[in-house]
C-alpha cells in the first residue's frame, strides 16, 4: 500500500480503451484522427474568430474560450491513451495521474461554466437588446471568462488535493483510459466518505447549477422570442440559439450519464463507463466546431473566408 507520500516509482494500470487485442489498431487509429479533427476544428475556429473583425463580439469571444478549453480539455487525456496503445503498456505514473486529473477537471469544468455564460450572453442579446452593448462590454466578458478560470482552478486543486491524501493499493487497475476521480476512489485503500461526499456537493453544484441558469436562461429567451410579432424574426432569434443548444444538449447529456449515474463494478458496467467517457471527452469536442460552423452562417462565411486567405497566401510565397 502507498500513501500521499508516494514516491514517482510508483504506477497506476489504466484499463484502456477495450482488452481485446485485436482492437487496440482500430482505436489507435480510430483515435488519432479524432484528436487531429478535433485540435484542427477548433483552432479553425478560434483563428476564424481572430481572422474577422465582425466576429470581435461577445457570443464569438465566448466560442473561441470554449473551443481553446475544447483543445485543452481533450490533449489531456487522448495523447497519453494513443501513447499506452502504441507502446502496449497501460501504465501511468502516480504524479503523471494527479497532473492528468488536476488539468482534466480544470479544462471540463472550463467548459461547463463558458456553456453558462454562453447562455447568459443569449439571454443578454435578446431580452434585453437594448442594453446589451453596456451590459456585455469587453472588459465585464473578460472578467467572467477570468473568473470562470478561477473557479475552475480552485475545484481542481481541491478534488485533487483529496485525492492525494487517499492511500492505493498496488497491482490496482483503474476502470477508465485516464485518471478520473470516480475510478480513482475505486482502487483506493483509504475511507473514500469525505471525497465521495465532496464528489457529490461540489460536483453536484459544478454540473447542476450551470444547468439550471442554462435552463432558466432559455425560458427567458423562449419566452421572449414566442413575444416576437414576425415569423422571420422568431426564426433569425431562434437560430442564434440553435448551436449553442444543441452543444449543451450533448455535453450535459454525456456528463450526466458520466458522473451522476452509478455503475457496479462488473465488467460490462466498465465497458459502458468507458463508452460514456470517451463521449464526453472525445467526441463532444470533436463535434462542436461542426455544430458551430453547419449552423451558423457567420461563422461558416469566416471559416471560408480564412482557408481562402490562407490559399491565396500560399499561391503568393
Amino acid at each position: 500500500m502507498v500513501g500521499g507520500n508516494q514516491t514517482n516509482s510508483f504506477e497506476f494500470t489504466l484499463w484502456g480503451l477495450s482488452e481485446r487485442p485485436e482492437q487496440q489498431h482500430i482505436l489507435f487509429l480510430l483515435f488519432l484522427w479524432m484528436y487531429v479533427i478535433t485540435v484542427a476544428g477548433n483552432l479553425l475556429i478560434v483563428l476564424a474568430i481572430g481572422a474577422d473583425t465582425r466576429l470581435h463580439t461577445p457570443m464569438y469571444f465566448f466560442l473561441a474560450s470554449l473551443s481553446c478549453a475544447d483543445i485543452l480539455f481533450t490533449s489531456t487525456t487522448v495523447p497519453k491513451a494513443l501513447v499506452n496503445i502504441h507502446t502496449k503498456r497501460k501504465s501511468i505514473s502516480y504524479a503523471g495521474c494527479l497532473t492528468q486529473l488536476y488539468f482534466f477537471l480544470t479544462f471540463g469544468d472550463m467548459d461547463i461554466f463558458l456553456l453558462a455564460t454562453m447562455a447568459y450572453d443569449r439571454f443578454v442579446a435578446i431580452c434585453h437588446p437594448l442594453h446589451y452593448a453596456v451590459i456585455m462590454s469587453f472588459q465585464r466578458c473578460m472578467f467572467m471568462v477570468t473568473a470562470c478560470w478561477t473557479l475552475t482552478n480552485f475545484v481542481a486543486m481541491t478534488h485533487t488535493f483529496l485525492i492525494f491524501r487517499l492511500s492505493f493499493c498496488s497491482k490496482k487497475t483503474i476502470p477508465d483510459f485516464f485518471c478520473d476521480l470516480g475510478p480513482l476512489m475505486k482502487v483506493s485503500c483509504s475511507d473514500t466518505h469525505v471525497n465521495e461526499l465532496v464528489l457529490l456537493f461540489l460536483g453536484g453544484a459544478v454540473i447542476l447549477i450551470p444547468f439550471l441558469l442554462i435552463l432558466v436562461s432559455y425560458i427567458w429567451i423562449v419566452s421572449a422570442i414566442l413575444r416576437v410579432p414576425s415569423a422571420r424574426g422568431r426564426l433569425k432569434a431562434f437560430s442564434t440559439c440553435g448551436s449553442h443548444l444543441s452543444v449543451v444538449a450533448l455535453f450535459f447529456g454525456t456528463v450526466i450519464r458520466a458522473y451522476l449515474c452509478p455503475s457496479s463494478s462488473s465488467s460490462n458496467s466498465v465497458v459502458e463507463d468507458t463508452a460514456a467517457a470517451v463521449m464526453h471527452t472525445v467526441v463532444t469536442p470533436l463535434l462542436n466546431p461542426f455544430i458551430y460552423s453547419l449552423r451558423n452562417k457567420d461563422m461558416k462565411g469566416a471559416l471560408v473566408r480564412l482557408l481562402r486567405g490562407k490559399v491565396s497566401f500560399l499561391r503568393g510565397q
